[in-house]
Parts: C-alpha cells; structure tokens; sequence
C-alpha cells in the first residue's frame, strides 16, 4: 500500500496537523500539478477523505457551511475518478468526547451538531452520481460504519459499546437502511494499546 497526498507527497507516512502534506520517507515529490493530473486519470486505488456533512443519498458537503464558504480544494478531483471512496470522520461535530476503554468505545461527551442531516448544504460529492458510475463507497466513523447503495446510505457496522438507537439514530436527520447483516466493528480497533495492522490488511487485502 502506497500512500499519496495532494501535495504531491508519494509513499512514506503522512504527517498530520499543521504540516500536513508533509511525509516522512517519502519515496518521491511530484509537482502538484502533476500529481492532480494522475488523480485525475483514475491512478489511485483508494481514496481517503474527510467527512463534514453527509445525507441520506451519500452527498458529502466539505466547501460550504451556512454562510462561510470554505471551497472544494482537490476534492472533486481526487473523488471523481476514484472507484473506492472512503470518508472517514467523527459522527458529531462541536466537542465531541469520546474514551476507548474495556474493548468499547464510550461517549464521554457528545457532540453539538449532528453531521448526517436531512440535506448537505452544497454537493461537494454526489451520491447519485457515484451509484451510476459504480463507485464503492464507505462512511466511517468512530461508532459506525455505512455504505452507500442504490437505496442510499446503509448502515453495515456499529461499534462496541454503541447503542445503535441512542448513539447513531437518536444523533441523524434521517433513517438509514439497516444492514439485515449488522456487523460489530473489529474490536481489535478499540483496544488501548492496538497494533498489527500490517497483518489485518494483508490477511483482508482490504484495500484492493
């Protein structure tokens, strides 16, 4: 598995916070644009993003919020062509607490804002577009896992210690189809020490 970034940034391991699209061991830079023009051309296997807003037919909204337009950036270029999509992000927004603990994750302190609404306020990422052109698309979070299907979102993976009706339904503008399957998440992940991730990925050869 080879990491990439924006930036132009190609294998080694991301380096987050403030120098974010920065790496460590990199294998190589490339200038930016062309590293856009490879996203662009369906060079990625996989893409990783994060997750703002999301509604009931798989729309993600990054580039506005009410009033403040924070704009796409690499968004769309890096998602449109990609047919694996996966947006990772916290379920709540607004100091949202949470403490893994005995195998299980707990909400210390949930959050303000619920961030699966009934309607994203701009489509950075279209849903219905990703059904036509046969994306795979996935939405984790730490309490839950969906995917997106030609009905819209499903619910596939809940975590430890979540309560599916208090915790995820309770905190959404909308109801999602329910896996018939409902899946725990690895409890592997909610472990306070957690390693072998090399192993799990090359056991599920999850990213290919």
């Amino acid at each position: 598995m080879t990491l990439t970034s924006e930036s132009g940034t190609v294998g080694g391991v991301a380096i987050t916070g403030k120098a974010f699209g920065n790496c460590w061991n990199p294998e190589c830079f490339l200038d930016e644009d062309v590293q856009f023009t490879w996203y662009c051309g369906g060079g990625l296997g996989a893409a990783f993003l994060g997750l703002a807003e999301t509604d009931v037919r798989g729309n993600v909204n990054v580039s506005k919020f009410g009033p403040k337009f924070n704009g796409p950036g690499g968004f769309i270029d890096i998602t449109q062509p990609t047919k694996k999509v996966i947006f990772c992000g916290a379920f709540m927004a607004g100091k949202l607490q949470t403490e893994v603990k005995d195998g299980a994750i707990h909400i210390v302190n949930e959050g303000k804002f619920k961030k699966f609404v009934a309607q994203v306020g701009q489509v950075t990422f279209s849903g219905d577009y990703a059904v036509e052109s046969g994306q795979q698309v996935m939405y984790i979070t730490e309490r839950c896992v969906f995917k997106l299907t030609d009905k819209g979102l499903m619910l596939t993976e809940i975590a430890p210690g979540i309560d599916l009706d208090k915790d995820i339904l309770a905190n959404m503008d909308f109801k999602p189809i329910i896996s018939p399957d409902l899946k725990k998440m690895d409890p592997a992940i909610f472990q306070e020490e957690w390693g072998g991730l090399k192993d799990i990925i090359e056991s599920r050869n999850c990213c290919n």
